[in-house]
């Protein structure tokens, strides 16, 4: 049966997300597959892309969505609730009090979005325990790699990005970034075609993250040149992968 036609953009996830994978051996047989599912682009992209190699590896592996909602909007995820039935694809959709929590008095110490993160994660790790999932999936791309890269250089002098396939809770959960060698042009634009529901994130300090700040530094450093971009972004990308080598 013949597979399938992409776009150009739309092969770039599918095929950068399978070269990760094969390189770090992100999965294996039987795998169940937690995909952490915010309403963005870069986690649509995710579930659709996760979809599609489930019919592509040589070997069978589940997956299942996981939305936390923030709390800023209870009913904002109504349009995966709806994708995730016609698609027959299995979901957990909780609401919570993560972000109302974040910009509240409760959080003195750290950054909005740093303290409603760590909230968010510790409740998708708690969901994997329950569910029996033995991995969970973010939608980390290139750009959120190459800001994090520079993020830790300038900030803390550490040389570090962002972790392809790691281990946590003693190998009980692998915390998998397929997207990690895609940069967020291709991404906009695969989602755009496949027409995933994408939504508003309602958050007040949405778009005002330093990676994002980092971003735009890259830019300015390049002067919006888009070969050097590139440069900046292959070479930590190779270099990320040059770290995830599985063991032998």
């Amino acid at each position: 049966m013949p597979r399938k036609k992409y776009s150009y953009a739309q092969e770039v996830c599918i095929r950068s997300a399978g070269r990760a994978m094969q390189a770090t051996g992100m999965l294996r047989p039987d795998a169940r597959v937690g995909v952490a599912v915010s309403g963005g682009m870069d986690s649509w992209a995710l579930l659709q892309v996760l979809r599609i190699r489930q019919g592509i590896v040589p070997f069978k592996f589940e997956i299942m969505a996981l939305h936390v909602n923030p709390g800023f909007d209870p009913l904002n995820h109504a349009p995966l609730a709806a994708w995730l039935e016609e698609n027959r694809v299995p979901g957990i959709l909780e609401v919570a009090d993560h972000g109302p929590r974040a910009h509240s008095e409760e959080n003195r110490k750290k950054s909005a979005c740093f303290y409603c993160a760590l909230l968010r994660r510790k409740r998708l790790f708690q969901l994997c325990a329950e569910h029996g999932l033995t991995h969970l999936a973010f939608g980390h791309n290139a750009d959120d790699l190459v800001g994090n890269f520079f993020m830790n250089l300038t900030q803390t002098g550490r040389v570090a990005g962002m972790g392809m396939s790691e281990d946590f809770f003693g190998g009980a959960l692998r915390v998998i970034r397929p997207l990690l060698l895609v940069e967020k042009s291709s991404i906009a634009k695969a989602v755009k075609q496949w027409n995933l529901p994408v939504w508003n994130n309602p958050c007040p300090s949405a778009g005002f993250t330093r990676r994002s700040e980092i971003i735009k530094e890259i830019a300015t450093l390049t002067g919006n040149m888009k070969w050097k971009k590139k440069n900046i972004f292959n070479g930590v990308c190779r270099w990320q992968m040059a770290q995830n080598q599985p063991e032998e």
